[in-house]
């Protein structure tokens, strides 16, 4: 099936080391998947954790849509993640690990529904961010290089 990205998370990618990804379903009401369906999702603030062996999402910012007038429910509220007991296990191994956490990725459409891609990551440091910036750097510099002399 083909994924129709709706949101991703800006940072990501620049404040973690990301080893593996999974991918997990959500629980929504119906007026916050018209208004994710317009594109009124925030994910950079979000994380992930498990609590008594269900895993949820939290600080997901889901806009009130506008028509939904009493059926609307808080922006933020905790959402929970559908994921088998054996992907919960597994995840629970790995964010006990020291430094490991789930980090939301982006949001997508998968045929009819909406799932949400998880990554496991790790911490990284100023220096990695700086290493990380500097290598895109010279990428871009090598990019303008060989497009002037083509």
């Amino acid at each position: 099936m083909a994924k129709k990205i709706i949101a991703t998370n800006p940072v990501a990618k620049h404040n973690y080391t990301i080893t593996d990804t999974i991918e997990a379903g959500i629980v929504l009401t119906g007026t916050e998947i018209k208004s994710i369906r317009n594109g009124k999702v925030n994910l950079k603030d979000s994380y992930a954790n498990i609590k008594n062996g269900e895993a949820f999402i939290y600080s997901m910012h889901i806009s009130p849509y506008e028509q939904g007038n009493i059926f609307n429910k808080d922006p933020l509220r905790d959402r929970k993640l559908l994921l088998n007991k054996n992907e919960i296990n597994k995840l629970v191994g790995l964010v006990k690990q020291k430094g490991y956490t789930l980090v939301p990725m982006s949001l997508y459409f998968s045929g009819n529904f909406i799932k949400l891609e998880l990554g496991i990551g790790k911490g990284k440091k100023l220096y990695d961010k700086r290493e990380d910036i500097a290598k895109k750097d010279a990428q871009m510099r090598i990019q303008k290089e060989f497009g002037k002399k083509i």
